[in-house]
């Protein structure tokens, strides 16, 4: 089934606030394998002019992922969500995502299209903190495998 392009261009209400933790950065670096002091000790941070540590680039996508997810799992987009890889992803910053953060992410749909069989969906996330400071633009591109011939 084809992606419903009446879903290009639309834009879906902010999420919830998420409330940027020293401790889910911390973890996320130790996740990650990133020992930089930037993501781990404040006087680090600091020295480096930041009020509060600093999250690795990627740490983008926890603040983000929830926002697309949920326009993916839309039925009447036409997304066969179980078949789903990812394809793509990016990360524009204005500025570091920082500890004592408060941000929202509005998602947006950019391109849906059918490509050798397999849908692919698009989308862009901007990240901003409640007083309407841009922090980062996340964009992604999901794969909808394509179902397998039957006797294939």
């Amino acid at each position: 089934m084809a992606l419903n392009q009446e879903f290009v261009g639309r834009s879906f209400p902010p999420s919830p606030v998420y409330q940027v933790g020293r401790e889910k950065i911390r973890e996320f670096a130790s996740a990650i394998g990133d020992s930089n002091p930037v993501f781990h000790d404040p006087a680090a941070a600091a020295a480096l002019g930041y009020a509060d540590i600093i999250a690795p680039p990627t740490f983008a996508i926890i603040v983000s992922l929830k926002a697309v997810i949920g326009v993916a799992h839309d039925p009447d987009l036409g997304l066969d969500y179980s078949r789903v890889v990812h394809g793509d992803q990016r990360f524009v910053y204005t500025r570091p995502i920082c500890a004592g953060d408060e941000l929202v992410t509005t998602a947006t749909i950019e391109s849906a299209r059918t490509v050798a069989g397999n849908d692919m969906l698009s989308a862009r996330a901007d990240v901003t903190t409640t007083a309407g400071e841009h922090v980062v633009t996340t964009y992604s591109t999901i794969v909808a495998r394509a179902a397998e011939e039957a006797g294939a």
